[in-house]
């Protein structure tokens, strides 16, 4: 069972989120501030941290920070009422993983919960499975039904991409930023010619379709 640890000194949000987070199956393990986050650390295993930034003794910053500074790779979801780019700006460089601002949406916590666990996986394992479909990120290799092909770099980055989040939408510029990077000289066009290579390739593929969001950008659609 996954173990989610959420540090949080507002007792009735935390009660709410552990609530919401146990009905949705997860194992649920509680602090009121960073201090005893990191003692809790130190004797369970936890694959995922929810933090609030405005605790007492320890902040979720300096929390993350700690965290980041002894290798704990585990993602880390801040909630806090700031929402200025400074502050959010200051959470990311600390190390966290992903950012919501209060009021929490329960609903929308559980998908950005079950997003970042998957990419924590994906990242560990290094593969996805999408159906018969196998992407293996170390060879650059796709296998269907036992076929494997080695498909060029960015081509294969970009479905990695898109396959790890199905029905996400991203923008041309984002797939450019993470996939190009943010100094690339290409312009937006590449991703349009990538992705019309990628859908050639995988025409008669059952499991998967990437879809055009009209004014926005792509998304993957999972088929199975």
């Amino acid at each position: 069972m996954v173990t989610i640890l959420v540090a949080e000194d507002d007792k009735n949000l935390q009660k709410l989120i552990t609530a919401i987070l146990k009905q949705h199956g997860y194992n649920v393990l509680n602090a009121k501030d960073g201090l005893q986050a990191l003692k809790i650390l130190d004797r369970n295993h936890v694959d995922l941290i929810i933090s609030d930034i405005m605790m007492p003794n320890m902040d979720g910053y300096a929390l993350t920070k700690s965290l980041r500074e002894s290798n704990y790779n585990l993602p880390i979801l801040m909630i806090t009422a700031k929402e200025t780019l400074e502050d959010k700006k200051k959470g990311f460089i600390v190390g966290t993983d992903d950012y919501m601002v209060k009021p929490i949406d329960m609903d929308e916590l559980i998908l950005r919960v079950a997003a970042l666990l998957r990419r924590s996986r994906i990242a560990t394992e290094h593969r996805l499975v999408v159906g018969d479909v196998q992407l293996d990120y170390d060879t650059l290799t796709v296998s269907i039904k036992g076929d494997s092909n080695v498909i060029p770099k960015k081509e294969f980055y970009l479905l990695f991409k898109l396959l790890s989040y199905p029905k996400q939408i991203f923008t041309r510029q984002q797939l450019m930023d993470e996939i190009w990077g943010m100094d690339s000289e290409a312009d937006e066009r590449t991703v349009d010619v990538h992705i019309k290579r990628l859908r050639e390739k995988f025409l008669s593929c059952d499991e998967f379709e990437i879809v055009t969001v009209r004014g926005l950008g792509y998304k993957a659609e999972i088929k199975i």
